[in-house]
């Protein structure tokens, strides 16, 4: 989990963001997002995809060491739901592919 709030940090900083509009976007404080880069809390689906998101990047490209960092099958699932989606003919946003 720590190579994802590292990997977070990395990203953000490169496309020149502040910890305050990271928090800003997701609606939590700035001390909030700091523990989510600092591995402090766990990181959920919601949290990697609100991240994801705003960094305009995949959610592998946060946590693409699977076995380094716990996402508790969550990547499995989110790859499940979008298959599903795209058979079912359910429009899938474009940031989320």
């Amino acid at each position: 989990m720590k190579v994802c709030g590292q990997n977070i940090r990395k990203i953000r900083r490169s496309k020149d963001l502040t910890q305050e509009y990271m928090a800003f976007e997701m609606g939590i404080s700035q001390k909030a997002y700091s523990d989510i880069e600092n591995s402090k809390v766990k990181i959920n689906l919601e949290i990697l995809t609100k991240i994801s998101a705003i960094l305009d990047i995949k959610p592998s490209d946060i946590c693409s060491i699977s076995h380094q960092c716990s996402t508790d099958g969550y990547e499995d699932k989110y790859q499940g739901l979008l298959e599903y989606m795209k058979k079912n003919n359910i429009s899938v946003p474009k940031e989320f592919l």
